[in-house]
């Protein structure tokens, strides 16, 4: 096998993993966490989300935790956001975050059921954004490329759809494949990886992979084994869709990172500094974490 010599780690715990968490974490504890992340050596990052605080009360304080993080680190770490439309980017924009990620479903049930559009209209509000932002750095991450939480299998026609168009349409320049409800397996991975990386040769692709179902590392040694070299993942394996309650949510930064370094891939990110991020999410936002090497690594026994 033949693998990257070096993988790019974007990680989004401070908005996938922190967004659905029923206790409120306090702004400090935020800035703390993100902090920690870059001590590590996380070059890109998701920090926050523009969205309604209605709807996504977590991000109560995006514009603070924007406005701080990028005033201290914008010369040197990629600060993303995600965004729903272009008020979203404006507000982005506004307070420092000149990344921004957008997000459609390949399943017209689950955009229906995520963001109350069809999967047309959600496409035409891209173009809208990036048609007003053209200096904007748009990155879009397509959900359920692998399968929907309502209807099963997702085709690759659906996928190519929505990537088709934001890349020949809105000129968008990095697309993530989503597997949003962790349904995926690595043969599947590795022939939706060579499919895309020979669809869209010129642009950066990448994977978001959930561990639902204990795939995760194997999909990302699948898809690594193709010739993705961008991977989405979150610091304890916080976050997860909301179709999937219960279930293991993204794949946890640590373990792929202790995975990549054991097989000799870089990321430039230091594994024993990163777990001090992880034991201060123990600490200070959430407890019960789903990585493998959470308890391992921590100092706290794990029960049972």
């Amino acid at each position: 096998m033949t693998f990257p010599n070096r993988i790019r780690v974007v990680e989004v715990g401070p908005r996938d993993g922190f967004q659905n968490l029923k206790d409120r974490i306090e702004t400090k504890d935020k800035l703390q966490e993100i902090e920690l992340l870059i001590q590590a050596g996380v070059q890109e990052m998701e920090v926050t989300s523009f969205v309604h605080p209605k709807a996504i009360p977590q991000m109560f304080d995006s514009a603070q935790v924007a406005q701080e993080i990028s005033s201290k680190y914008g010369d040197r770490v990629r600060l993303i956001a995600l965004v729903p439309n272009a008020k979203g980017a404006e507000r982005a924009m506004e307070n420092g975050i000149h990344t921004v990620t957008y997000v459609i479903s390949a399943s017209e049930a689950h955009n229906k059921a995520n963001v109350n559009r069809s999967v047309q209209e959600s496409c035409e509000n891209l173009a809208q954004l990036t048609d007003q932002f053209p200096d904007l750095n748009v990155r879009l991450d397509i959900a359920t490329a692998f399968g929907c939480p309502f209807r099963g299998e997702v085709s690759m026609e659906e996928v190519y759809y929505v990537a088709d168009f934001a890349a020949n349409r809105c000129g968008v320049k990095e697309l993530v494949f989503c597997d949003t409800i962790g349904v995926a397996n690595p043969a599947q991975v590795s022939d939706f990886a060579q499919k895309v990386l020979t669809r869209y040769p010129d642009l950066s692709l990448g994977m978001h992979l959930h561990d639902t179902r204990g795939m995760g590392l194997a999909n990302t040694v699948a898809a690594m084994e193709q010739g993705i070299t961008l991977f989405e993942s979150s610091v304890g394996g916080l976050g997860g869709c909301p179709f999937a309650p219960g279930a293991a949510g993204n794949t946890a930064t640590e373990d792929m990172l202790n995975m990549l370094h054991a097989m000799g891939v870089e990321t430039g990110i230091s594994f024993d500094q990163y777990m001090k991020a992880v034991q201060f999410v123990r600490e200070h936002i959430q407890q019960e974490l789903t990585s493998h090497l959470c308890n391992v690594c921590t100092g706290v026994p794990a029960e049972g």
